[in-house]
């Protein structure tokens, strides 16, 4: 990666695979935050935001911004909500979802995560702009691996906030194909858009900044080509993502457990039948499937992460 610097006022931090970025952006019209990070890593993202405003004299954080509703970028809202009552805005697609707290619509039940309760108090609308810290963001709409995930455009320093719709070296899964929902067509033209910015700096929702923007969109468009070429192979990829990501979490789990989640949750359901598998079936070949990809090992019946 290039080397950059970022104009005052914003700040990364870099948390991983189970905790989304989260992006804070300060200044005169107060502190922002955007994305939260997952609940199982709260007390971390409320330990950052505290220190951050500390640091700066600064009195609370008055907006959380949600680039998508997947758990690991808002799994920290409600922790956020109680310490500071931030106004905090979400994707607009997603009001009735939230209004109601359906965790159907949410994809929390379909994914098999996990993700607390909290409300809303404003909507991100693509083609409106919203200001967070010092600068005004453009919101636009990006669909494909979440339908309802935006992203933010800070034109005077060319600044993209890609949430999952581009990192450095691919993409978010593109869960919708799993359950027959359109997903690699808005992907495609997600990338298209993303083309047309002028672009400085991308801040993806996980791994480092960078500033090789064509090299990445070439990497993803070859990443989506594979992808959406095989129907199998993608529900390969996405069924293998969701156990990964569930096993950051579990660390440790036994085998029979990790087995019985596989087969009890919606999306992995409708993966099996994409691989003309039984739910069972498959509980019996993901672990194994980590195993082979070197992200996971077997020891007396307990399945392990592998970083």
């Amino acid at each position: 990666m290039s080397d950059f610097s970022l104009p005052s006022g914003i700040e990364i931090f870099e948390r991983g695979w189970l905790s989304a970025n989260n992006i804070f952006l300060y200044g005169e019209n107060g502190a922002s935050l955007v994305d939260t990070g997952y609940c199982a890593h709260q007390n971390l993202t409320l330990d950052l935001v505290t220190n951050a405003l500390q640091k700066r004299g600064l009195p609370t954080l008055n907006k959380v911004v949600n680039t998508h509703l997947h758990s690991d970028h808002c799994g920290g809202n409600a922790v956020l909500a109680k310490a500071y009552s931030p106004e905090i805005y979400i994707p607009g697609a997603e009001a009735v979802a939230v209004r109601n707290w359906n965790e159907d619509l949410l994809s929390y039940l379909n994914l098999g995560q996990d993700c607390p309760q909290f409300f809303y108090t404003h909507l991100l609308i693509p083609g409106a702009t919203i200001l967070l810290g010092r600068y005004n963001w453009q919101i636009l709409a990006a669909p494909g691996h979440d339908p309802h995930s935006v992203m933010l455009y800070q034109a005077d320093h060319h600044i993209l906030i890609s949430a999952d719709a581009l990192w450095e070296k691919g993409f978010g899964a593109v869960f919708p194909e799993l359950w027959g929902e359109n997903g690699f067509e808005e992907v495609a033209k997600t990338l298209d858009l993303i083309e047309s910015l002028r672009i400085s700096l991308v801040i993806p929702g996980h791994g480092k900044p960078f500033v090789d923007v064509a090299t990445a969109l070439d990497i993803a468009r070859s990443r989506l080509d594979y992808l959406a070429s095989d129907s199998a192979r993608n529900a390969r990829h996405g069924a293998k993502v969701l156990l990964k990501y569930r096993l950051l979490e579990w660390r440790n789990i036994e085998l029979a457990k990790a087995e019985y989640w596989i087969s009890t949750t919606p999306a992995l359901i409708w993966a099996a039948k994409q691989l003309n598998m039984s739910a069972d079936e498959l509980a019996s070949w993901l672990p194994q499937a980590l195993v082979k990809s070197n992200a996971a090992r077997i020891e007396n019946q307990h399945l392990i992460n592998v970083d």
